[in-house]
């Protein structure tokens, strides 16, 4: 279990730092970066 980051789902997504990227999959906005913790997905 030590290790995983399960991708946060918020309504209102934001950059949490510089490297991270918005970015839109198949009509659904995502932030994708180099530090796992920071993964969302906007639903």
């Amino acid at each position: 279990m030590f290790g995983e980051y399960i991708i946060k789902i918020r309504a209102s997504i934001k950059r949490m730092c510089r490297k991270c990227k918005i970015i839109s999959r198949y009509g659904i906005l995502r932030v994708i970066c180099t530090d796992p913790k920071h993964k969302q997905r906007q639903g």
